[in-house]
């Protein structure tokens, strides 16, 4: 664990391809849903909306973003997969963290899109062959090219980042 909030787990540090971590990856990809859902188990309404951290999200809102993140990452790998570097659409997650159905829609609607999204993506990608992770698309916000590599490592690490923000929460107060 790490001692800053913001990152529990650490920031994502890219890693280079190997079998062994992308058996890691897709599992990560794979049971999200999962971890995820035993995440917030039994949280009651006060509790979802206690922020992660002063000045962050509350766990609702961290709930919603990674179902709207990761609708976000499964259309980039599908285009990654079917045009040739296409570029792909940012979002302000900021923005859409605060959108009305942060507030109105229980959490167990994005935990059910997260079981589905992740089900499609992970039967997508699994059993990609190797050159397949070269493929890339150009994220216009941070100026760059990523492979489907990277990007398979930070989605991968993002679902378990927000995982960590609800648990070390959780262990921080008791509940």
């Amino acid at each position: 664990m790490n001692n800053d909030p913001r990152y529990p787990i650490g920031k994502y540090q890219p890693q280079p391809f190997s079998q062994q971590q992308k058996e890691k990856w897709l599992a990560d990809i794979r049971f999200l849903p999962e971890e995820l859902e035993r995440a917030t188990l039994n949280l009651d309404e006060a509790q979802l909306n206690t922020p992660y951290r002063e000045g962050g999200w509350m766990l609702k809102q961290v709930v919603h973003h990674v179902a709207d993140s990761h609708m976000n990452a499964f259309v980039r790998f599908r285009l990654g997969l079917t045009e040739d570097n296409p570029t792909i659409k940012p979002y302000d997650e900021s923005a859409w963290a605060k959108l009305a159905d942060i507030d109105t829609v229980p959490i167990n609607v994005s935990l059910t899109l997260l079981h589905a999204l992740h089900n499609r993506w992970y039967q997508t990608i699994a059993g990609l062959d190797d050159a397949a992770w070269e493929r890339t698309v150009v994220h216009p916000e941070h100026g760059r090219t990523m492979s489907l590599w990277f990007l398979l490592g930070m989605y991968a690490w993002h679902g378990r980042h927000h995982t960590a923000h609800i648990t070390s929460l959780r262990e921080s107060r008791g509940w």
